[in-house]
């Protein structure tokens, strides 16, 4: 009777082992299977990460990568954007505009070449580089018409640019025109005065600190500026007159710095129709295939200018330049 027992004893025993061995190797089988799948996972998001990563480091290599928007065809029209405030380091600068245009005529598929245009205006500078170098390729390239498209504003420096092309379309809501210019900043004379701050300057130079914004306005000073932006001012109108031509309407306030609408511009001649990018692509141009030619600059290009010019900037906001905006 008690080797029975023991037996069955023995009997139970021996089950309950299987019956653990059986969980643990479930677990352990679960454990590795978990493990697989979070190696695999693993696996998957580090190459996501490694082909985005890759693609940034050929984007900032190879910035001149060109996109094309429509159907295959032997010939495109160019696109080129005149977008944000034109100014030295920005987005919208003379020197990437520039080589945009001048990619675009060396590539022999181009029919013709649409500058995108919504900009306020910046540096007189930099627009007036840009159309003189228009006006150089409308020379040297008679047969390649260029054509600025104007969706939001097409104002001041940007207007600059654009009187250069061969027409100007628009938007009816679209603001033009701006031909004026403006130098601004703050003087801090009284609120000095008030809160007991004595402002000690040295120059060399009798008028080297000249609309220094802690010292009181001097009147030869201020008629001597006004007469560098009345020049540039000339500049702007000579140029815009002699991109126009005689199809402007003259009139008293066409210079004074208004904007007009897209469908008041037309009837003043500061336009010549409406449009968009497709419309005139396809049917002017006669090249419905848009290739973007834009120079975005690398990103590592525009991180170091970046950091290269914050100082410069900073000291340059207080003493503000001409700008047609």
């Amino acid at each position: 009777m008690e080797n029975q027992q023991d037996n069955s004893n023995k009997t139970d025993a021996t089950e309950i082992a299987g019956w653990e061995r059986d969980i643990l190797s479930k677990l352990a089988l679960a454990a590795v299977t978990e493990q697989t799948r979070a190696r695999r996972w693993s696996v998957f998001f580090k190459s996501l990460i490694f082909i985005y990563l890759f693609a940034v480091f050929g984007m900032a290599i190879y910035p001149k990568l060109k996109m094309d928007i429509g159907v295959d065809s032997k010939y495109h029209t160019a696109l080129i954007d005149v977008v944000g405030v034109i100014a030295d380091g920005k987005e919208a600068n003379a020197t990437d505009i520039i080589e945009s245009l001048r990619d675009a005529v060396k590539d022999k598929g181009t029919k013709g070449i649409i500058l995108h245009s919504n900009s306020p205006g910046g540096s007189p500078v930099q627009s007036a580089y840009v159309y003189e170098e228009i006006r150089n390729i409308k020379k040297a390239h008679p047969e390649l018409p260029i054509y600025a498209v104007v969706s939001d504003m097409c104002a001041s420096g940007c207007y600059y640019i654009a009187s250069a092309s061969d027409k100007i379309f628009v938007n009816p809501s679209s603001l033009i025109g701006s031909i004026g210019v403006l130098m601004d900043g703050f003087g801090f004379v009284d609120i000095m005065q008030k809160m007991g701050v004595e402002r000690r300057l040295l120059t060399a130079g009798a008028h080297k600190a000249m609309l220094d914004p802690f010292s009181a306005a001097k009147a030869d000073e201020t008629k001597y500026m006004q007469g560098l932006l009345d020049q540039v001012h000339q500049q702007f109108i000579s140029a815009v007159k002699a991109g126009r031509g005689d199809r402007l309407q003259e009139t008293p306030d066409m210079f004074s710095g208004l904007v007009w609408t897209g469908e008041a511009g037309v009837k003043l001649g500061i336009a010549d129709g409406f449009g968009n990018d497709d419309y005139v692509a396809k049917d002017i141009i006669g090249a419905e295939k848009l290739v973007d030619f834009t120079q975005q600059g690398s990103f590592l290009d525009k991180m170091t200018g970046k950091l290269g010019t914050s100082f410069g900037q900073a000291i340059g906001s207080l003493l503000q330049g001409p700008s047609i905006r």
